[in-house]
């Protein structure tokens, strides 16, 4: 008999149903790291978010067979390990392919109209004191006319890109930063640093994508541009971007993550308190939709893996 389980379960609110063939199933609200191999020790299928399953603990547990990510990132699981020793790892796709547009031009238009300025001075009673109907204390753009840098053309970038051409906006959308040549359909990474009014990150964290925005690239983008990153932390140096912000060098910025999640330890966008910068908690993917389509998909994969057809495969 199969034994499940999910080491996080706390970090999915959705309602998910128990696969059709026998099993053994239990859940943990979270999973420490000195609790994986305990948690995991019988399990044939473990179940993980954000846990890491690094080789020194998979090395340990003779039974798991399969690792099913509820989540698209697999930077938690030591893929090298899972290939040499027979492991099969799945993973989530596309499940968020409306929240996480969303909540992009949610910060977006949020930033580019002052939102966040106009409610505090409303706050702050500027807007009783004006001498006339209105307040104009803060720039506000349009979007239409302007134009949008995707860095990262799989489903999330384009179903971003897409919704910015709903906007009137000219999409460009950027090659591998340093690319020897420029592919058809994209534009030089330099290009789109320098000619973007909003520039928005979708790709994955990697060596090579690691900092890929720092304080040079963050000098070369428009004085007035906004940068937007619900994808991973560690794509842009966050220490350059609060200096860039203090020190006006960029419009402004909305993040959804850092570069630590839960930031226990601090972290330097953590104590910026100005009108052009939002910061979010992580959850551009997190809407009770996407969170359903995400339990909905991590139970059939893990349904299609004791078929023998396993879908999804990372590994």
């Amino acid at each position: 008999m199969e034994r499940i389980v999910f080491l996080d379960r706390d970090s999915i609110q959705a309602d998910i149903r128990r696969p059709d063939f026998p099993h053994e199933w239990r859940d943990y609200p979270a999973t420490a790291a000195a609790q994986v191999i305990e948690h995991l020790m019988e399990a044939t299928i473990a179940i993980s978010n954000k846990v890491s399953l690094m080789a020194d603990s998979l090395a340990r547990l003779k039974s798991l067979r399969m690792i099913a990510v509820c989540a698209t990132g697999t930077n938690n699981v030591d893929l090298e390990y899972c290939r040499a020793h027979g492991i099969i790892v799945s993973n989530i796709r596309n499940y968020a392919m409306h929240s996480v547009p969303e909540h992009v031009f949610t910060l977006i238009l949020a930033l580019r109209r002052s939102l966040p300025g106009y409610r505090e001075d409303v706050r702050n009673g500027l807007w009783q004191k004006a001498e006339q109907f209105c307040l104009f204390t803060r720039p506000i753009g349009d979007l239409h006319g302007s134009t949008l840098g995707v860095i990262g053309n799989g489903t999330l970038g384009r179903a971003t890109a897409k919704l910015g051409e709903a906007f009137g906006m000219r999409v460009l959308v950027a090659d591998h930063k340093n690319a020897g040549t420029v592919r058809p359909d994209y534009t030089a990474f330099e290009k789109v640093l320098t000619e973007s009014d909003v520039i928005t990150l979708h790709c994955p964290l990697t060596t090579a994508t690691h900092h890929m925005i720092g304080a040079a690239e963050l000098k070369k983008m428009r004085p007035h541009a906004l940068l937007i990153n619900t994808a991973r932390g560690g794509l842009v140096d966050e220490a350059a971007l609060t200096i860039a912000l203090k020190q006006g060098v960029l419009g402004g910025a909305g993040f959804d993550v850092l570069t630590a999640e839960p930031p226990r330890a601090g972290n330097p966008l953590l104590d910026l308190d100005l009108p052009n910068f939002i910061l979010t908690p992580h959850i551009a993917w997190a809407s009770r939709n996407a969170m359903q389509i995400m339990a909905d998909q991590l139970i059939d994969n893990i349904e299609a893996f004791i078929r023998g057809a396993p879908q999804n495969r990372v590994v």
